[in-house]
């Protein structure tokens, strides 16, 4: 019979057994001690490594444009007695973080091999909220400012590439003349050319129903500020003062986000919702009336604008002003169908990412080029968890029961209109009315996911699908101005 003291006494038998065989990387401030696993050099096509002990990692550090696929293993030094997984002349693809066993008998640890690329480029510069157009092959920025700006006091916010650093970056600037900024990293340095250019006429303008940019809702106003800041010579303009004569020779497109709390519903109220904003009084009066007054002050100005090779980018409510403005031919009821919204105050919150599916054959329409892709490929993600959504939305509903289009062949018949997105149910949420016959091309967006303000943010919001908004209208406006 087994007595208590001696099965105590093969308990402690089992337990050092069980310590003395156990490997590096499972202690490893003790591998910290002994050394017997230790990776104490290693060079990368003779590029020397910084090795972290405590984090087992080696770091190679790269020039800018060095070939990463295949690096040759000049130099590995381990513990004495230990030995690796690969050995020195081995060539490996870099391209990864890559794992080295090194093994001293019956212990073992793994270390990580990384290499970064070191990197002395800017990335992006702001003046007065508008970034700068950035050449890395030539090292030259050059940003567009109004005229009237004093450009001798301008303060330039600069984003290096990781571990970069600039000297002059929100600095009171006189850009009377081109400045240069050098951008250093370890011993990488690039130098850089910075000019403002200032402009009398715009390229391209965000227009809104309010007297200026900073009046607009907040909705409004985020769509306004990614243009004014991503889209050279943008500037802003009212409705009014398209209505007033506005010169748009020289503009090459138009964005126009129309955000209301509750929605726009249709043809009748798309007519008031613009009314007032232009000064047309809605007293006593039968919608066809108000469509009249909107069509000589308003319509008739920007159907020229369109007929001249204006292109247009309209999305959300916006995106019935096509009907009234020619793209459609003379029948100004092909406007939305289906419209509603929510209150930005009580706006839904988002339990993950919110999506519209691309049309069929439009999969690969330039509007969707780059973005970041979901698990399934056929949809759009706009949105993450923790984004609140008024899912604001003007769309076309497709059936026989109600809205003037049986099926999807009807409503491209009926509009000259070309489908690049759908909802769940088949509705029409992304169209286009194409560029011909000199006519500028619209693209207009009306699905509830394309938002671009959340009132609040949740604690555990990260931004990933919500990059996808600025992308496609980044892509509808290079599209539309090719």
């Amino acid at each position: 019979m087994m007595t208590f003291k001696k099965y105590v006494y093969i308990m402690l038998l089992a337990i050092l057994g069980t310590a003395m065989t156990t490997g590096c990387s499972d202690d490893k401030e003790s591998l910290a001690l002994d050394g017997q696993c230790m990776l104490k050099a290693l060079t990368l096509d003779d590029l020397q490594a910084e090795i972290d002990k405590v984090s087992q990692t080696a770091t190679v550090y790269v020039p800018e444009g060095a070939s990463v696929n295949d690096m040759e293993l000049t130099d590995l030094t381990i513990s004495d007695g230990a030995t690796a997984s690969v050995t020195k002349g081995t060539h490996l693809d870099m391209g990864t973080p890559r794992s080295i066993r090194v093994k001293n008998g019956d212990v073992m640890l793994d270390w990580t091999v990384v290499v970064k690329i070191l990197s002395a480029r800017i990335e992006s510069i702001n003046i007065e909220g508008r970034n700068g157009v950035v050449d890395n092959d030539n090292n030259t920025v050059t940003i567009y400012l109004p005229e009237g700006i004093d450009v001798t006091s301008l303060v330039p916010t600069i984003q290096v590439s990781e571990g970069a650093t600039v000297q002059g970056n929100e600095m009171v600037t006189d850009f009377t003349n081109d400045r240069t900024f050098v951008v250093r990293n370890n011993n990488i340095t690039r130098t850089y050319t910075v000019k403002v250019e200032q402009f009398s006429k715009p390229d391209a303008l965000y227009i809104g129903g309010d007297a200026n940019a900073e009046s607009l809702n907040m909705e409004e106003y985020a769509a306004y500020t990614w243009m004014l800041a991503n889209v050279p010579k943008t500037d802003y303009c009212s409705l009014n003062d398209i209505a007033n004569g506005k010169d748009l020779s020289d503009v090459k497109v138009i964005y126009w986000h129309a955000h209301k709390d509750g929605g726009v519903d249709g043809h009748d109220n798309f007519l008031r919702y613009v009314a007032p904003f232009v000064g047309v009084d809605l007293a006593n009066k039968e919608s066809w009336e108000v469509e009249a007054e909107l069509r000589t002050k308003l319509f008739e100005k920007l159907r020229t604008y369109r007929d001249n090779g204006g292109a247009l980018f309209l999305t959300r409510y916006a995106g019935n002003l096509a009907s009234f403005i020619g793209a459609t031919g003379d029948d100004t009821w092909t406007t939305p169908n289906n419209c509603w919204g929510q209150n930005e105050s009580e706006a839904e919150l988002c339990g993950g990412p919110w999506t519209f599916k691309k049309w069929d054959d439009q999969k690969n329409h330039p509007l969707y080029a780059g973005l970041i892709a979901g698990d399934n490929d056929s949809e759009v993600y706009c949105t993450d968890k923790g984004y609140h959504i008024t899912n604001s939305t003007s769309q076309f509903h497709i059936g026989t029961d109600w809205g003037g289009f049986d099926n999807h062949g009807a409503w491209e018949a009926r509009t000259n209109g070309r489908i690049l997105g759908v909802g769940g149910d088949g509705a029409i949420v992304a169209w286009e009315y194409p560029a011909h016959d000199g006519k500028g091309g619209i693209i207009c967006i009306g699905s509830g996911c394309f938002d671009w303000y959340s009132y609040t943010l949740e604690k555990d919001y990260k931004e990933n699908y919500h990059k996808n908004i600025s992308k496609m209208a980044q892509n509808a406006i290079d599209y539309l101005t090719k």
